[in-house]
């Protein structure tokens, strides 16, 4: 199409409703020194990166926005991207004047297209955008966290069978064709353990940024045409790495960021056809919103991730999912169904002993370590609903002093460390014993100057403010708590 699309039609025109100058982007447009057939040729090149090729702007369509047309989606958020690269700054659509009258799927919400060529589209599309604008805040203000229905029921579509082929062709191809061989993808394989292994040790801080780079070279890859077992193994990656960015982003508290890259993920997993990674995916989803207090959106991801795996989990990805959903019950004070799941988690995770089948790595981490932090943190969480009650408290120490005493071990999983450390003061402050508490947290401080993980920061300041608040007086709390000021001051999240 050589013209611009008409603004009544579906293209990248908007309405003409009390249509009056954009002085906003009149000003960025004139301090950027571009002409408007050079920001039409910029837009256009955007446009056919992000698979929008319907767009066509010319020199007469910039001059109808900065007349005051308001373009259509993707035409806000491509000229957000443009200014905010040409001045080093984030220019959000809200600061070009403009506001889309809907926005793109790809840009908020979480109900996407369930298909390979538009998953990959959007992978692509989501972490070049991170990528070039990892600046805290600006693709969370882009984003909504999805909650409720308007979370679970799309989710629910990842049992649903294809249509059509998952592995049919992109819109456009880099060139080569099939020329992957098993050993580079085996190099991709050992890459994204290694960069499990760093966000482990380090948190989420360190190295985001590299996750999300690779996860847009393997969306490239996506871009060829390849043997069906190659583009099931790729887009098997494109989830573990999207996985692991959701993971990252959520440690460093970009919570919308984060669920997004779990939406995409899970999407991945699905062309895939791995369904005990779109359960894992799952329930790192409901991790998120157990923390950010919605234990009942959480227990429907889990039990969504459980029908959808029960036939080909292995019995650690199983003991991993009870174990969440006890966590789940615990925060919503169903303290019966939350003994169970404690119970099902240790049994089934007694059959993971014998399991003498390879495993892949992105369980790896449910260790015995694990399965006893997670169940302590569950009568840990009973204790606090059920008002500091000392019998769930009583229950979740034996098994938080386990999981600091292994996780004590393991130099390879700092982080988990830090946080059981942190659940094992909160203990001891649902037993009325202070002191313990501080030492535990001081400890903890520790460990976190090690790690770059704002939920672990964060879960020191919260245990650290509930111990001033009742034991001010004390001369250990009130020194733990010069130290965490000190030590550890709130800074904003590394990127």
């Amino acid at each position: 199409m050589d013209g611009g699309v008409p603004v009544s039609g579906n293209g990248e025109g908007g309405t003409n409703a009390e249509k009056r100058p954009n002085e906003l982007l009149n000003s960025w447009f004139v301090r950027s020194g571009w002409s408007k057939g050079e920001l039409a040729r910029q837009v256009n090149r955007r446009a056919r990166q992000l698979g929008a090729n319907h767009v066509s702007t010319d020199t007469s369509r910039v001059r109808r926005w900065l007349d005051g047309e308001n373009p259509r989606e993707p035409i806000p958020r491509i000229l957000s991207e443009l200014f905010s690269e040409r001045f080093g700054c984030v220019v959000a659509v809200e600061d070009l004047g403009l506001r889309a009258a809907h926005q793109a799927p790809s840009v908020a919400g979480v109900d996407l297209p369930w298909t390979g060529p538009q998953t990959v589209a959007l992978l692509g599309e989501f972490s070049r955008s991170d990528l070039m604008l990892a600046r805290r805040g600006f693709l969370g203000t882009s984003l909504g966290l999805a909650a409720g229905p308007s979370l679970i029921e799309p989710m629910q579509r990842w049992l649903v069978p294809s249509p059509a082929s998952p592995l049919e062709p992109a819109a456009h191809s880099s060139g080569r064709r099939g020329g992957l061989s098993g050993p580079e993808l085996d190099q991709l394989a050992n890459t994204i353990e290694m960069f499990r292994q760093w966000d482990a040790q380090c948190g989420g801080g360190l190295r985001r940024k590299a996750v999300v780079g690779q996860l847009h070279e393997v969306t490239d890859l996506l871009q060829e045409s390849h043997p069906e077992p190659t583009a099931r193994r790729l887009f098997g990656f494109a989830a573990e790495l999207a996985e692991l960015a959701g993971w990252m982003s959520y440690d460093v508290g970009l919570q919308p960021t984060a669920q997004k890259y779990f939406v995409l993920a899970l999407h991945a997993a699905k062309e895939a056809g791995d369904k005990p990674l779109g359960s894992y995916i799952l329930s790192s989803m409901g991790r998120q919103m157990i923390h950010l207090g919605r234990p009942d959106d959480a227990l429907e991801l889990i039990h969504l991730a459980q029908y959808g795996s029960r036939d080909c989990a292995s019995p650690r990805t199983q003991a991993m999912l009870y174990a969440m959903e006890g966590r789940a019950y615990a925060n919503m004070g169903q303290p019966g169904k939350c003994k169970r799941a404690v119970r099902m988690a240790e049994d089934t995770f007694a059959d993971a002993q014998e399991w003498g089948e390879p495993e892949p790595d992105w369980i790896g981490f449910f260790t015995e370590a694990e399965l006893n932090g997670e169940n302590s943190h569950s009568f840990r969480d009973l204790a606090y609903v059920a008002g500091r009650s000392p019998i769930y408290a009583s229950m979740a120490e034996p098994l938080m002093k386990k999981a600091v005493e292994l996780f004590a071990q393991d130099p390879d999983h700092q982080r988990s460390y830090a946080l059981n450390l942190v659940g094992m003061a909160s203990v001891h402050l649902l037993q009325s014993e202070p002191e313990q508490s501080t030492v535990m947290l001081g400890q903890a401080m520790r460990v976190a100057k090690k790690v770059r993980s704002e939920r672990v920061n964060t879960r020191i300041r919260k245990t650290a403010d509930t111990a001033a608040r009742d034991y001010k007086e004390l001369p250990a709390v009130r020194d733990i708590t010069r130290q965490l000021s000190e030590e550890l001051p709130e800074a904003a999240a590394a990127v």
